[in-house]
C-alpha cells in the first residue's frame, strides 16, 4: 500500500509536494513525481519537484522484493497506483510483455496498453475486468486523466477543488487535500472513476453482483438434503477463504493478524498457519478485557506467538489525538474501534511487519451483528437486503477508518473476507445458513462451521460476537473516564489534530 496524489492547475508544484509530505507515513520507502512530462525519483526529503501545471505523485511502501518507485511509464502512458494486484503473475503470462520492474502494479499499465485504441477510457473499462485486487490508481496519456477505485473500496481515494487558487486534486487521504486549501472533499465511491476530474460510474462496484446473485452451489434439493447442502456450503466456503488468504500472503514469509480472538480473526490465523507463513497475533485490551482473556488462551492452544498491549486511562489519553489525526473526524464509535487497530498496527511496525490480516467484512457477509437477527425475525430471507446495504456502505465507514489508522504506522491491512469470490459466494448463501433460527444469538453459523472444521477451538466457535471497542474495554475507558475529564478535553480541543 502506498500514497497517490494528483493535481491540475497553475503552478501546482508546491501543493503537489505538500500533499506528498502529508502522506509520507503511507509510503516511506521512496517517492516519485511526474510534472508536465518530467519524471523524478528520490527520497521525499530530497525530492526536487519541477515547476508545472499538472502533476502526479507517489510515496512507496515496499512490501515484496525490490518494488520500483512510481510513476511507471509505458509509451505515452503514466501510472501511479496504491494497491495490490493478486493475480499479477497470471496476468504477466497472459500479456507476454517485457516488464521493467517486479511491481505487481505494472500489469495494469500493460493491460491498458493492450486495450488502448484511441480511447483511454475504453482501455480502462477493459482493463478492470482482468484485475483481481484492491487498488486505487491514476493513469494519464498526455490528454486524459482517469482515476479508478476497486469495486469493494478497500483502497481509499478522495478528491476536491480549491475554489480560490482554482486547482483540482486527488489523494489517498483527506488531510492531504485539506492541507492545500481544499475544504469540500468528496470520496470516490467503489466502481467509479474520475474522468478528467468528473466522477463517472464505470461498473457500479458491488451493485451488479448484489443485484444479480448467482449461487455457485446448487440449491435444488434443500428440503430433502438440508444437512448435505450445508456440508457442501461449508466445503466451498472453506475453499474460497483459504484461496483468499493464500492470495494475500503470496510472497510473504511473515504476517501479523489483528487478533480479537473472535471467530473471524482466529479463523484467519489458522488459515495463515496452515499455509506455512510465520503468523504473529496482536491483541490490545484493558487488563480485564474479554478479548485479552480469550486471546491468551487461544494463542496457547494454537501455538502461535501473541503480542499484547494492556491499556489504561493514560494510554487512551495518549492515543486519542493520534487516532483522531488518522481518522480525521471526532466520532466516538470510530475512535473506539480505531484505537485497537491503531495500537496493533504500531506494535506490528515495531516488529518490522508491513502486512496484517483483518477480519473486516465477515459480519456484513455472514450476519454477525445483532441487528441482523432482528431483521431476520421480521423479514426472513429478505433480511439479506440489509446485509447487502451494509456491504455497499462498508467502504466509507469501516474500511476508510481501518486503512487510515493502520497506515499511520506504515502497515498495510489486507482483508481476506472481502475477496470477490468470497463475497460472491457469501451473498448467495441463504440467510437460514447464516442465522440458524429466530433465537440464534451467535449468528454467522456457516462461518462457525468452517472455523470448527479448520480446528478453531470450540470456545472460540461458540463465543458470542463482541465488537472491538467493547471486547478491548477501550470504549468504556473512553466514554466513562477520558471524555469526562474536562481538563484533558480542554487540552485536546486546543490541539490541531488534522
Amino acid at each position: 500500500m502506498c500514497a497517490i496524489v494528483g493535481i491540475n492547475g497553475e503552478n501546482i508544484s508546491r501543493e503537489l509536494y505538500d500533499m506528498m509530505v502529508t502522506l509520507k507515513h503511507r509510503g516511506p520507502d521512496g517517492s516519485g513525481v511526474f510534472v508536465d512530462n518530467e519524471t523524478i525519483y528520490d527520497e521525499l526529503d530530497d525530492l526536487n519537484v519541477p515547476e508545472g501545471n499538472f502533476g502526479l505523485g507517489h510515496n512507496l511502501l515496499s512490501i515484496v522484493g525490490c518494488e520500483s518507485s512510481q510513476p511507471l511509464h509505458e509509451d505515452k502512458l503514466v501510472l501511479i497506483c496504491n494497491g495490490e494486484i493478486y493475480n499479477y503473475q497470471e496476468l504477466k503470462k497472459f500479456l507476454n510483455s517485457e516488464f521493467k520492474s517486479d511491481s505487481d502494479c505494472e500489469v495494469i499499465l500493460h493491460l491498458i496498453k493492450k486495450f488502448y485504441h484511441h480511447s483511454l477510457k475504453q482501455a480502462i473499462l477493459e482493463t478492470v475486468k482482468y484485475l483481481d485486487g484492491d487498488y486505487a490508481f491514476a493513469v494519464y496519456d498526455g490528454t486524459d486523466l482517469i482515476v479508478v477505485r476497486d469495486p469493494v473500496g478497500v483502497k481509499p481515494l478522495y478528491f476536491g477543488i480549491n475554489k480560490y487558487k482554482k486547482f483540482s486534486a486527488f489523494a489517498s487521504e483527506r488531510k492531504a487535500l485539506w492541507n492545500v486549501g481544499i475544504e469540500e472533499v468528496e470520496t470516490l465511491p467503489p466502481g467509479y472513476m474520475l474522468y478528467n476530474w468528473r466522477m463517472v460510474e464505470y461498473n457500479g462496484g458491488l451493485k451488479p453482483i448484489l443485484n444479480k446473485k448467482v449461487c455457485t452451489v446448487n440449491d435444488n434439493h434443500l428440503k430433502d438434503n438440508y444437512n448435505n447442502f450445508k456440508d457442501t456450503l461449508t466445503i466451498h466456503l472453506k475453499h474460497y477463504l483459504l484461496k483468499s488468504v493464500e492470495k494475500r500472503l503470496k510472497g510473504l514469509s511473515e504476517v501479523g493478524v489483528m487478533f480479537s480472538a473472535g471467530v473471524d480473526s482466529t479463523l484467519l490465523a489458522y488459515l495463515s498457519k496452515e499455509l506455512d507463513v510465520d503468523t504473529y497475533l496482536y491483541t490490545v485490551g484493558h487488563k480485564d478485557s474479554v478479548d485479552l482473556k480469550y486471546a491468551l488462551k487461544t494463542a496457547e492452544i494454537m501455538d502461535l506467538p501473541l503480542h499484547t498491549k494492556i491499556v489504561d486511562v493514560e494510554d487512551v489519553k495518549y492515543y486519542l489525538p493520534l487516532v483522531l489525526k488518522s481518522i480525521e473526524e471526532f466520532n466516538i464509535m470510530k475512535l473506539g474501534v480505531g484505537m485497537p487497530v491503531y495500537i496493533t498496527a504500531e506494535m506490528a511496525y515495531q516488529d518490522d511487519l508491513k502486512v496484517m490480516l483483518s477480519g473486516q467484512g465477515a459480519d456484513e457477509l455472514f450476519a454477525g451483528y445483532h441487528r441482523y437477527l432482528e431483521f431476520y425475525q421480521q423479514k426472513g430471507e429478505e433480511a439479506q437486503a440489509d446485509l447487502d446495504e451494509d456491504l455497499l456502505n462498508l467502504y466509507h465507514v469501516n474500511l476508510q477508518r481501518d486503512d487510515a489508522v493502520a497506515m499511520a504506522s506504515s502497515v498495510e491491512l489486507r482483508v481476506p473476507y472481502l475477496d470477490m469470490d468470497v463475497i460472491n459466494m457469501a451473498i448467495n448463501i441463504p440467510m437460514k445458513y447464516k442465522i440458524d433460527n429466530y433465537n440464534d444469538v451467535l449468528r454467522k453459523c456457516i462461518l462457525r462451521r468452517v472455523a470448527l472444521e479448520c480446528g478453531v477451538p470450540e470456545m472460540i466457535v461458540s463465543r458470542p460476537k463482541k465488537a472491538a471497542q467493547y471486547g478491548s474495554g477501550i470504549h468504556k475507558i473512553l466514554v466513562r473516564k477520558v471524555l469526562k475529564d474536562e481538563s484533558y478535553m480542554k487540552t485536546l480541543n486546543s490541539l490541531k489534530w488534522i
